[in-house]
C-alpha cells in the first residue's frame, strides 16, 4: 500500500540529512540517517567502493563539497516500511557529479538508511 503524503515528507526530511552532510563536509548529519550496519557500493574515479558506510563518512569529512555544489532529492517510492530516494549531486569536490540511491527502512517509527549505491557520471572520472 502506498504511503500518504506526510510519509513522503518524512522520507525527504531524512534524506536532507544526507545532503546536508555532503554539502557541509560533515558526516554528523549522515550518521543520524544511516544505521551502523549500512553498506556502500559504487565506483569513485573508476575504483569500486564497497562495504561499510564508514567509507562514505571518510569521503564527506575529507573532501569539501565546494561553492558550486548542488543537490536534488527525488523520492522514488515510499511504501509502508521501505523507501527509495534518488539524490542528484553536481560538482562535489568541485568536479564530480553523482547519482545516489538510498534505501531506507522505517525502524521503530523512524526512517533510516540501510544502503547507499551510487554512480559517478563518466565525464567526471579522473584516472
Amino acid at each position: 500500500m502506498r504511503a500518504n503524503i506526510a510519509e513522503y515528507k518524512a522520507v525527504e526530511e531524512a534524506a536532507l540529512k544526507f545532503v546536508r552532510s555532503v554539502a557541509e563536509g560533515n558526516s554528523t548529519y549522515a550518521k543520524e540517517l544511516f544505521i551502523d550496519e549500512a553498506v556502500l557500493f559504487g565506483y569513485l574515479d573508476g575504483k569500486l567502493e564497497h562495504g561499510s558506510i564508514e567509507q562514505f563518512y571518510h569521503n564527506v569529512d575529507t573532501v569539501g563539497a565546494g561553492d558550486d555544489f548542488k543537490a536534488r532529492i527525488d523520492i522514488v517510492s515510499v511504501e509502508e516500511t521501505v523507501a527509495v530516494v534518488r539524490v542528484l549531486e553536481e560538482k562535489w569536490g568541485g568536479r564530480i557529479d553523482f547519482t545516489d540511491y538510498l534505501l531506507l527502512l522505517k525502524i521503530k517509527g523512524e526512517w533510516k538508511c540501510v544502503a547507499k549505491a551510487y554512480n559517478q557520471n563518466s565525464n567526471t572520472i579522473q584516472k
